[in-house]
């Protein structure tokens, strides 16, 4: 009787698809021929773990085979051989056994160059209102003496003989073909008899690139600048990476910053909060603004003044700046100070419960006092 192929592959019945596709993975690698050659056994584990998956690793013949079981499947070798199953992980395969690709796909050739990031910390300020900056960044350059192709000034790279300059070399194993990366010229596809000195046959050589960017107005933490071009070298003849910058701002002392609006907090005295006054508030170019309290003000008002606050990434216009009051009272009195402020509280009737809520509170207080 064949057996079940969730056993075959140790997954339960209810197991979800990244379950099966990782638990295939691990016997793929386990039992792959190339780790367990001449080994008839590991050779008839990784094609059944193949054929199971072939199955329940699709979600159609799945649910026939929970359904009918092998029957309706095609039978315990209905499934077959499918390439598809082992194009999910040729990757995988690569990093352990030094495949270039499975079926003969070519990885040799130009290669683009590995993407940099850069964390730059700017002043409030700086982001704000946009800056220059200058960057030292350590990164791989195609080798100026020998022009990126590794071979010393007057040589060239020939073909890789042992693969043809292909890259890869393909043999056969069991039942498929399998392309291993060429050992000889590393999957390159050429041979350099008369290595670079500057570069040890690289091509390419670790330089301090010094650049100069420009930084936009408006960017803040978390924004990201993409220069084109300024990553690593490719590898034979590659087009190069790309260089992000990712910004970090420092506080300020006195604003807080939310999108592309300031706020701060002004203290105003008791006098100014009852009577009005006009605030001069400092703002970010370092002038002032003018502020209107009106009379009454309460600890915690806000007021907005257009158009101080961030300039608008990428855009044109500002934020505006929301400017709060926090009503200071005195903690120490002079002695005519506090003949005033008695008098004053003779006039000033008791404050009364502003909405419905606290007038509940009040009315539920003066009964247990009562």
């Amino acid at each position: 009787m064949p057996r079940d192929y969730y056993e075959i592959l140790g997954v339960a019945r209810e197991a979800s698809e990244q379950e099966v596709k990782s638990a295939y993975r691990k016997l793929a690698l386990k039992y792959h021929p190339d780790r367990n050659p001449d080994d008839a056994a590991a050779e008839e584990k990784f094609k059944e773990a193949a054929e199971a998956y072939g199955v329940i690793g699709d979600p159609q013949k799945r649910q026939r085979y929970d359904a009918y079981g092998h029957a309706g499947v095609g039978g315990a070798s209905g499934a077959g051989f499918d390439p598809t199953v082992f194009a999910d992980f040729s990757d995988i395969l690569g990093e352990f056994f030094g495949f270039g690709d499975i079926f003969g796909r070519r990885r040799a050739g130009p290669r683009r160059g590995s993407d940099l990031r850069y964390n730059l910390e700017l002043g409030f300020e700086e982001a704000a209102f946009g800056t220059e900056a200058t960057l030292q960044i350590p990164r791989v350059e195609a080798c100026r003496t020998c022009g990126g192709n590794g071979a010393a000034p007057g040589s060239e790279p020939s073909a890789c003989t042992t693969c043809g300059g292909a890259g890869q070399v393909t043999f056969q194993q069991g039942f498929f073909q399998v392309a291993r990366t060429c050992g000889r010229c590393r999957g390159s596809g050429r041979v350099i008899a008369n290595r670079c000195k500057d570069c040890a046959g690289e091509g390419r050589t670790v330089v301090q690139n010094k650049r100069q960017i420009p930084i936009p107005a408006g960017v803040d933490t978390g924004s990201q600048l993409r220069i084109q071009g300024e990553g690593e070298a490719g590898a034979a003849g590659g087009p190069s990476g790309d260089l992000y910058v990712v910004i970090r701002v420092q506080e300020h002392p006195f604003f807080q910053r939310e999108g592309t609006s300031l706020s701060c907090e002004i203290p105003i005295s008791l006098t100014q909060a009852s009577l009005g006054a006009t605030l001069e508030v400092p703002t970010l170019e370092g002038g002032t603004a003018k502020v209107r309290v009106p009379e009454g003000t309460q600890t915690g008002e806000a007021f907005r003044v257009r158009g101080q606050g961030i300039p608008n990434l990428g855009g044109k216009g500002r934020g505006d700046l929301h400017v709060a009051v926090r009503v200071v009272v005195p903690t120490k009195l002079t002695a005519e100070q506090r003949k005033l402020l008695e008098q004053l509280a003779k006039t000033l009737p008791v404050p009364e419960p502003s909405n419905e809520k606290e007038r509940s509170f009040f009315g539920r207080l003066k009964d247990v006092l009562s």
